[in-house]
């Protein structure tokens, strides 16, 4: 912590934090840490529809999903004394493929007394036109 540090960069970083533990469960294979940074009834939405933690951690049977990733342009609302929304971009390469993809994601984290857990996430693929 520098003295520029703002309360938003700390709180920030903490919820980043949480959210790249999830994508290193996807580079390891770790379905059990995946498993547990998302609360019992996580949902996630996404272009293939809903999932709930037993989706998640289930894409893992077979092994990492992704090999590499970044993510940027975090942007973080506080929406209640214990929930976080974090928001941004996603660059990152699945197993087996040779072309990167790049998604928004939304990502609801809750605190619980065990930590800040996973409560719901959606994804939007990049470049889909702008509106309803």
């Amino acid at each position: 912590m520098t003295d520029q540090d703002t309360e938003a960069d700390l709180a920030l970083k903490e919820i980043l934090v949480c959210e790249h533990a999830v994508w290193r469960a996807l580079v390891e294979g770790d379905a059990a840490a995946d498993k547990n940074l998302l609360l019992p009834d996580f949902l996630g939405v996404y272009p293939t529809g809903f999932a709930g933690r037993d989706d998640h951690a289930g894409q893992l049977s077979g092994g990492p999903s992704v090999e590499r990733y970044a993510l940027t342009e975090a942007r973080l609302l506080e929406v209640g004394k214990d929930h976080r929304l974090l928001c941004y971009r996603a660059e990152y390469l699945r197993i087996g493929e040779t072309q990167s993809e790049a998604m928004y994601v939304s990502s609801l984290w809750q605190r619980t007394g065990a930590g800040w857990k996973n409560l719901f996430s959606q994804d939007t693929r990049v470049g889909g036109p702008l509106g309803v």
